[in-house]
């Protein structure tokens, strides 16, 4: 599967009280085409990474109504997209929403310990879309097993189209329900909830970092067979 048939199979599910940043449209943020923003800032996500062989995956939860749900790229905030977009070496990543910019927490503590590691990563979520309560459409709940269920084949088709070295799975129910399919990760503390610090402690412990090294100014997609390829990141926090 490629990367352009990845999100058009995103783009194909549809579920009850579920947002589909891939396919639907919020009436309140969202600009006329912002569907279609979104599919082309996950597909130049995507290809950008599988071009560079970026073989680490980091694997939350859900999307929530403050980031991927709003931008297409999971984990990312809309004050976080230009460094995403940076990142990957100047791809073009386009805003979906109308109004000032949101930020979100787990986002921007995501970017921060990226900041740090100085590593490329694919991020994603167990479940890909952004799962609500049925009479408010901006709450966070968690997914159901039905919901996994029905959305395995897609988490399957990525993981068999990057071929990771690498997956760290954040928080808990990322953790379980990634040993249910079988990937063996590494597991991290989610950093919502009073989180974060055992969040960052746990990344930089797998990546040897020591908490007073200063944050990189550049990350870089590393190619295994050509040089490296860098890109300014926008740090956070």
């Amino acid at each position: 599967m490629t990367p352009s048939q990845f999100v058009s199979a995103l783009e194909a599910m549809s579920l009850p009280s579920v947002f589909n940043p891939w396919r639907d449209r919020c009436p309140v943020h969202d600009v006329a085409d912002a569907a279609a923003r979104r599919r082309h800032n996950l597909e130049s996500f995507l290809e950008a990474a599988i071009r560079a062989k970026v073989r680490t995956m980091w694997i939350a939860r859900d999307l929530g109504y403050r980031g991927g749900r709003r931008t297409g790229v999971p984990l990312t905030d809309e004050v976080h997209l230009a460094a995403a977009a940076s990142l990957l070496g100047g791809v073009s990543l386009d805003r979906a929403t109308d109004g000032p910019p949101m930020a979100e927490r787990t986002a921007a503590i995501v970017w921060r310990v990226l900041g740090r590691i100085g590593s490329p990563v694919i991020l994603w979520n167990v479940f890909p879309f952004h799962p609500h309560d049925n009479d408010d459409p901006m709450s966070n709940r968690c997914h159901t097993r039905f919901e996994r269920e029905e959305t395995w084949p897609l988490l399957e088709a990525l993981i068999e189209m990057v071929q990771p070295t690498r997956i760290v799975a954040i928080g808990r129910d990322a953790s379980l329900a990634l040993s249910e399919l079988g990937v063996e990760t590494s597991a991290v503390r989610h950093p919502s909830y009073g989180g974060q610090a055992e969040f960052i402690s746990g990344m930089y412990e797998l990546y040897g970092v020591t908490p007073d090294q200063p944050a990189h100014r550049q990350l870089s997609f590393m190619d295994e067979d050509t040089d490296w390829r860098s890109a300014k990141l926008v740090a956070a926090g």
